[in-house]
């Protein structure tokens, strides 16, 4: 028996038979071509082949992991179409008259090379993305069938690394985990994994020499178990069992009342990227929507959505819900989102940069047909508006100068709207240092516990090398949770939280003692911490 440790990104135990999964280097020759514009030709096709496939994964993963994990995919069309790298392509085409695999292959390497050497934590991850796109280039270009993970037996994948769209193609009756040297936990991978459900660990060493084996994944410490010995078999055999009776337990929870012992009721709400989550949200009984991730709707177009098209969507998630509370967060691109046809600048610390409401205060256009389709779906439910990145009691007034305005222009066109409660998002100290000036000025809050803890330790959360000291449990956080639902009360408004601290179970206790008065969290999440404030004394 052996045991390897790594870090795990999704807590359980799964047992099953290794499988190495052995990526064969490609090797891409460099040939001459007398026809250029033959082989542009050959480039363009192959592009809108890749394309395709890439609209189809999306669709695939809409239906297992949720609009937020699909995403990943669009991200990835995106990258595909970029005008950038389309043309470093070409001219390696052209002026080195050279075919287009080699002038795939060149491409992803700069810019891969590019990617990696950046500070910023989120940029690097992209070099991962840029060769999963450029391989899937070659592979259509040499028209090669990318190889698809299928098991016959219960296995645990592992791998140097897995791309999103290898992660998303394997076989989820019988990969019950995957393993990896590399990869971070914010990867697009391991946000897959956490999306799944499938227990996961990155930084682990493994030798060659385990394939085949029988092992154990062990979620919660970080550890491969490999040909584990009878007893400790027997005990992980009996933990997971003991995992799926929870599993099972937990779907007795549904229609119940999420209130404590001593009869206090919290609102538990669901966070999602789009109307696709809709199922996943109904599926686990949640009471409402704490958090709708509206800039789902900007990545997925390949310019500004209208606000018809953002009105529909925000009319079916109200209508889906059916009078439950729907909280749908404002325009928050920058940072770690961008969007090409916004025409961003560069900037070297994103994270504190020009981002989220920022953007909309500058961009009235763009922010007032945003608020123009909210308003307008607000007749068809129980509608919340939440704003991003709040520093300043200004902003606040200043973005009610700009509702009232679009109020009235609705007015005057005769279009008919509901009472909409309006709410900050909690994620700068400086927002919790004047939470109680704020809540004069709003209904609600919502803590973004994410961001809130990177700009409280100064610590890039996407960043890897800070993992072990990136701490959500920091004193200084939750004390300014605690302050900020205090306040929060005080001025008469009620106090939610959406970041993923709202999912801990070790603090749900914690929480609900401090007052809070909503918690939003993953779908999957709702019945877990709903049994968790059910035993709450």
């Amino acid at each position: 028996m052996q045991t390897y440790s790594g870090k795990p990104v999704f807590s359980g135990i799964a047992i099953g038979q290794i499988r190495i999964l052995r990526k064969e280097e490609k090797n891409v020759f460099r040939s001459h071509v007398d026809n250029v514009e033959q082989e542009t030709v050959r480039l363009e096709r192959a592009v809108a082949e890749a394309d395709d496939q890439l609209k189809k994964l999306y669709g695939k993963a809409l239906l297992e992991v949720g609009e937020s994990g699909a995403a990943i995919f669009e991200v990835h069309q995106m990258m595909l179409a970029d005008q950038d790298y389309q043309e470093s392509i070409l001219n390696i085409i052209r002026t080195q008259q050279v075919n287009a695999e080699y002038a795939v292959a060149v491409t992803a390497d700069n810019f891969a090379d590019m990617f990696a050497t950046m500070d910023d934590a989120y940029m690097k991850e992209r070099a991962a993305d840029v060769r999963d796109i450029s391989e899937r280039l070659i592979s259509v270009l040499t028209e090669e069938e990318k190889e698809t993970v299928n098991a016959n037996v219960p296995t645990i994948i592992v791998a140097e690394d897995l791309s999103p769209s290898e992660t998303v193609q394997m076989d989820k009756k019988n990969v019950r985990s995957f393993v990896t040297r590399h990869g971070s936990s914010n990867s697009h991978t391991a946000i897959l994994a956490r999306t799944m459900n499938v227990p996961a660990l990155i930084g682990l060493d493994y030798d060659e020499g385990m394939d085949g084996k029988k092992a154990i994944v062990d979620g919660f410490k970080g550890t491969l178990i490999v040909e584990p010995d009878e007893d400790v078999l027997a005990q992980y055999e009996e933990m997971a069992a003991k995992e799926e009776a929870k599993r099972l337990l937990l779907q007795e929870l549904k229609g119940k009342e999420t209130v404590t012992q001593g009869g206090r009721k919290i609102r538990l709400y669901a966070n999602i990227g789009g109307i696709g989550d809709l199922q996943s949200v109904m599926g686990n009984d949640a009471a409402g929507i704490g958090l709708f991730r509206s800039e789902f709707l900007y990545l997925e177009k390949e310019d500004y959505p209208t606000e018809d098209e953002q009105f529909k969507i925000y009319r079916s998630v109200a209508e889906t819900m059916a009078g439950r509370t729907v909280i749908i967060r404002t325009l928050d691109i920058g940072a770690d989102k961008q969007i090409g046809y916004f025409g961003l600048e560069k900037e070297e610390n994103p994270a504190m940069g020009y981002r989220a409401i920022r953007i909309c205060l500058k961009r009235t256009d763009i922010f007032k047909t945003q608020l123009r389709a909210l308003y307008r779906a607000s007749a068809y439910g129980k509608i919340g508006i939440m704003f991003p990145m709040i520093i300043s009691v200004d902003e606040v007034r200043r973005i009610k100068e700009i509702v009232e305005e679009v109020k009235q222009g609705l007015t005057e066109d005769g279009i008919a709207y509901g009472d909409v409660e309006l709410g900050v998002m909690i994620e700068t100290p400086a927002a919790v240092m004047i939470s109680e000036e704020l809540a004069a000025e709003v209904d609600f809050f919502s803590i973004g516990t994410n961001d809130l803890t990177q700009y409280t330790l100064a610590i890039d959360r996407q960043n890897a090398k800070l993992d072990d000291i990136y701490d959500a449990h920091h004193p200084a956080v939750l004390r300014m949770i605690k302050m900020v639902i205090d306040n929060g009360h005080k001025g008469g408004a009620w106090v939610g939280i959406c970041g993923e601290l709202g999912a801990d179970l070790t603090l749900t206790d914690t929480f609900v003692e401090m007052g809070v008065d909503e918690l939003s969290v993953s779908p999957s999440c709702i019945l877990p911490v709903r049994k968790k404030i059910r035993e709450h004394q």
